[in-house]
């Protein structure tokens, strides 16, 4: 079920009114693919597995958001990390990149709040150590954001900020209506339903900043991939 939301792609990116060029347009389709096979991996993790079929509690819910948490607050600080090794050819996206930075910082605040609306204990979600698949994501991330025009990291935020825009809104629902939470046990998921949709919708513009570059599109799909794949096993290393 998809609701009114439309999968990453081509159209769901184009920004009306523009021509979106042949480099962008071939680049948003090979992310569409991963993007695709993205959602089937988290749809087969044994959590998401039990949030769709009903099986969903809420020690489930207290786990998914602890093992979130450091990857929430980690995603400001290596845009900030991106933007900084970006050179002066490229300041407009250094500036998109702050910008989205300094939104961001304070979203894990947001998640903690959901935690304690549950009855859960704060210094518990801000002491719980991160899993094996956030800490390889972190990494990750890190590493990328490190090198000089670190351009591939468009492909993560493509995953990360289309997960958020596709499936938050529809996980917080599920879990709001299957646990009988109140809104303020849910705001983080389904705040990222919207606000993400409309990071999304920036995409194109900052392709077309580094595109046509036939490395650098490569890198971009490259690094969507691997985010992915360290995502989903963050997701699968979620515990209760």
């Amino acid at each position: 079920m998809r609701g009114a939301r439309e999968r990453p792609g081509v159209r769901g990116l184009h920004a009306a009114g523009g021509r979106m060029s042949d480099d962008v347009a071939d680049v948003l389709r090979r992310l569409a693919v991963v993007f695709a096979d993205f959602e089937g991996r988290l749809e087969a993790t044994p959590l998401i597995r039990r949030l769709t079929r009903g099986r969903f509690t809420l020690d489930d819910y207290r786990a998914f958001l602890i093992g979130l948490r450091q990857q929430v607050k980690d995603g400001a600080l290596w845009m900030s990390r991106a933007a900084s090794n970006i050179g002066e050819d490229h300041l407009e996206l250094r500036s998109t990149l702050m910008r989205h930075a300094v939104t961001e910082h304070r979203d894990f605040r947001l998640l903690d709040a959901d935690y304690v609306a549950t009855g859960g204990a704060r210094e518990t979600i801000e002491t719980a150590p991160k899993n094996i698949g956030s800490e390889a994501l972190s990494a990750w991330m890190f590493h990328e954001a490190s090198k000089p025009d670190p351009f591939g990291l468009l492909g993560a935020m493509w995953i990360v900020e289309g997960l958020g825009s596709i499936k938050a809104a529809e996980w917080g629902a599920l879990v709001r209506d299957r646990l009988g939470l109140p809104e303020e046990a849910v705001r983080f998921l389904l705040y990222h339903g919207e606000n993400d949709a409309d990071h999304i919708q920036e995409f194109e513009a900052m392709l077309g900043l580094v595109l046509p570059d036939p490395a650098v599109a490569a890198r971009i799909v490259r690094t969507a991939e691997v985010t992915a794949r360290l995502y989903a096993l963050q997701i699968e290393e979620i515990v209760a």
